[in-house]
């Protein structure tokens, strides 16, 4: 039995993890959310709700103990949030840690779409890459990742790239990174300390097609 925590758990990504994760009678889950009102669903077997706030450290302790895997799908002061739950996780014994940030936080976004990526979202590249320094640096085994910007498509259609490579594509579904994220969580063995990017194949442009 995998047993895997996510802090917030009322996120549009976590709750395609939740669903996902919910089809395998192997995992149990323990959900972590402010208020669990977000959560609009019915709670699936072999689930918990913990209500909380991720800067708590007595309630975070609660929900990282015993757990296999964490992942964090946060927003906000994300680098203190990393802080915490590096503290936590030592405190805890928990070593691995599925961590989402977002695209563009090592300038590996080129040309007119990473021109284009850092007006929109400059201000908040800076905690995002704090935050994935502190877990670089953490000794934990770690999957950071950096989706690029986010569709509700429903589909599962997507390619990676690795902490040093060129960042591709433009957008990719919130589904497609649930799905990367549930693999690494089942995965056997170690995370194997990964930063990774995600995106759609063949969306190359100067912004998402969306915008």
């Amino acid at each position: 039995m995998t047993k895997i925590v996510i802090l917030g758990a009322g996120g549009q990504i976590a709750r395609h993890v939740v669903d996902m994760l919910a089809e395998h009678g192997d995992t149990e889950l323990t959900l972590f959310l402010r208020h669990a009102t977000r959560l609009g669903r019915s709670i699936p077997t072999n689930t918990r709700v913990v209500e909380g706030d991720v800067l708590d450290t007595g309630k975070l302790k609660e929900a990282i103990s015993g757990q296999d895997v964490v992942y964090a799908n946060l927003a906000g002061d994300v680098d203190a949030q990393a802080q915490a739950i590096i503290a936590a996780m030592h405190d805890t014994g928990v070593r691995k840690l599925i961590f989402c940030t977002t695209l563009g936080i090592y300038d590996e976004v080129s040309g007119r779409f990473g021109e284009w990526n850092n007006r929109e979202i400059g201000d908040y590249i800076p905690p995002y890459r704090r935050a994935a320094d502190l877990i670089e640096a953490s000794g934990l085994d770690y999957a950071v990742l950096r989706p690029a910007w986010l569709t509700d498509a429903d589909e599962v259609d997507y390619e990676t790239t690795e902490r040093n490579e060129p960042f591709k594509g433009t957008e990719v579904a919130r589904k497609s990174v649930a799905a990367l994220v549930v693999k690494l969580a089942r995965a056997p063995g170690a995370l194997g300390n990964r930063n990774i990017g995600i995106n759609k194949p063949n969306t190359d442009g100067d912004k998402p097609a969306f915008m």
